[in-house]
């Protein structure tokens, strides 16, 4: 193990944190620990926040404005209803698609970009077409996107053995064996993206909400991706990094906390194509998703949704067969309002559902606390000039590490068109997945900001040996409750179909209905409940017919 991986794991390990200082007698940067709000998620678990002094009538409450949330705002604008109050715990939209930004660039917090919507993913297309990033018809079967959307070349690195290597599966020296299984594996995802159900739904769609079901996707669902791997003979350890390296960048977790069926659906589910770019493209920006976000409120404003109510949790709800009640605090004006709501969309974790729902079914609380979740961190490093490193391959969008238990980081000004580089931020990305999540959560509530950066830094000099003199700053980011991890049996358990089956005055709107921290995913709940709070129109899968004029693009 190198010693870069070594401290990294040891500070995440570690709870002698407020030992750890700075390496080589290197200045220290400015910087700030930031995250979610801490103090106000904790105040609202404690039961300390005040009792309402104040009761009002509104049409609907959606609460949590993360991707479902405002895609449940979204639906139900597109229909014409705007008599929709919209709350937030944290201080801004977007949730776990959020960004920054400073006098270099905007930069992501979280979620960083989207892949070509799949051939399912009809409504993510309308939306992008709402937006103004897909351009035309978005029913079409080749929809264009507006070219200052996708991602610019290159892409993509891989820094593996004190080189960078172009792609993230480098040929160059892996050997026959190797390549012979990078070969097979990439056969059987072929075979498992073409798999449809009796009705003809693909087994590996985005969002998997509209994926068909089988006995052979069933079991992978009940099975880790460690154990897939090792059941068919993977063991090269350039795919089995890879492997890990896909299960901890969507999910947060090692393969073996991840089912199988979710660790191959981050490969066979992408079969999104578009007129003007390879299928292998993404869309991106500077500020990663909080573009969408950005863009996604601006619309509803625009439409004549109220403003998003921002610091403002739900601190007590009940449901009852004429509609809904929730106590919401607002912490600017450090008071409580009682709403009295027909429907309710909860897009929020469903633990903090469990939380307030004073009235739940008996079972509701433990079931909602059974899913896991993962902690993350970001770190957004401002560098005066691009991180000076050897090659042969270039600086990409995306440029990731081998030999770390982080997952590398992603160039904020890499969209831009310009002549002069000048300065830039990198956005570095961590999943604290060799932590237990409570673990995890626990050292990042506690660790001092020195404790964070002093490792990540010396790990980013290994690739760019002179980065500590190009740093002007480092900021972190903390997510306690980043995202849910679809572990083996998820797909099966009773939570899923307890969260699903909300209907009447209280519907569900966020990634834990199906335990995949995605953009589609999101998108799709809250698209969901929406059309259910509208009368159900819409809910299931489009035929694929409907989706492509009658042929399914290639």
């Amino acid at each position: 193990m190198n010693p870069a991986r070594r401290a990294l794991l040891a500070a995440a390990a570690s709870g002698c944190f407020a030992s750890c200082e700075f390496r080589d007698g290197a200045p220290q940067p400015a910087g700030a620990l930031l995250g979610t709000d801490m103090a106000l998620g904790h105040a609202l678990r404690d039961g300390t926040l005040p009792a309402p002094t104040e009761e009002r009538r509104i049409g609907a409450a959606i609460v949590g404005a993360g991707i479902g949330g405002l895609s449940a705002a979204w639906q139900l604008a597109r229909q014409g209803e705007t008599d929709v109050a919209v709350f937030e715990l944290e201080d801004a939209a977007g949730g776990n698609a959020r960004h920054g930004e400073n006098a270099v660039s905007p930069y992501p917090l979280g979620a960083h970009y989207l892949p070509l919507p799949a051939s399912e993913a009809v409504s993510v297309r309308e939306l992008l077409a709402d937006l103004g990033v897909l351009a035309g018809d978005p029913h079409a079967p080749l929809p264009r996107y507006d070219e200052r959307h996708l991602v610019h070349a290159p892409q993509e690195r891989l820094y593996k053995d004190g080189l960078w290597h172009d792609g993230l599966l480098p040929r160059a020296g892996a050997g026959a064996r190797a390549i012979a299984q990078i070969e097979r594996f990439d056969a059987l995802v072929a075979a498992l993206k073409a798999r449809r159900d009796g009705d003809g739904r693909r087994l590996f769609a985005s969002p998997s909400l509209l994926a068909g079901r089988h006995a052979d996707s069933d079991a992978l669902a009940a099975t880790s991706m460690d154990q897939w791997m090792r059941d068919n003979g993977f063991d090269a350890p350039l795919l089995t990094w890879h492997v890990d390296y896909a299960c901890r960048d969507d999910f947060g977790a090692r393969p073996a906390q991840v089912s199988a069926w979710a660790g191959l659906h981050y490969f066979a589910c992408r079969d999104g194509v578009a007129a003007d770019a390879d299928p292998h493209n993404v869309l991106t920006w500077p500020e990663g998703n909080g573009h969408l976000v950005r863009r996604l409120v601006g619309w509803l404003r625009d439409r004549g949704v109220p403003p998003i109510r921002t610091g403002a949790p739900c601190i007590r709800l009940a449901t009852a067969r004429g509609g809904a009640v929730l106590d919401i605090y607002h912490a600017a004006e450090r008071r409580s309002v009682r709403y009295r709501a027909a429907r309710v969309i909860w897009a929020a974790p469903a633990f903090a559902l469990a939380r307030v729902w004073e009235n739940a079914p008996p079972a509701f609380a433990a079931l909602a606390r059974s899913i896991d979740v993962s902690p993350w961190l970001t770190a957004n490093l401002t560098l005066a000039s691009l991180p000076e490193d050897a090659g042969p391959a270039p600086l990409a969008w995306d440029n990731v590490l081998f030999d770390s238990p982080a997952l590398g980081y992603v160039v904020a000004t890499h969209q831009r068109m310009r002549v002069a580089p000048g300065p830039t931020v990198l956005t570095y990305y961590w999943p604290l997945a060799d932590l237990d999540p409570a673990a995890g959560r626990a050292r990042l509530a506690a660790a001092p900001w020195q404790a964070w950066a002093a490792p990540i830094l010396d790990e980013l000099a290994r690739p760019h040996p002179g980065l500590r003199r190009q740093l002007q700053r480092l900021d972190l980011w903390r997510w306690p409750h980043a995202m849910p991890r679809p572990v083996p049996g998820f797909r099966a358990a009773p939570v899923r179909a307890a969260l699903a089956a909300l209907d009447g005055p209280l519907l569900f709107a966020h990634s834990d209905l199906s335990g995949m921290p995605l953009f589609e995913e999101a998108h799709w709940a809250g698209v969901r409940a929406a059309r259910r709070l509208l009368g159900g129109a819409g809910v299931s899968a489009p035929t694929p017919a409907a989706r492509t004029g009658g042929r399914r693009p290639r």
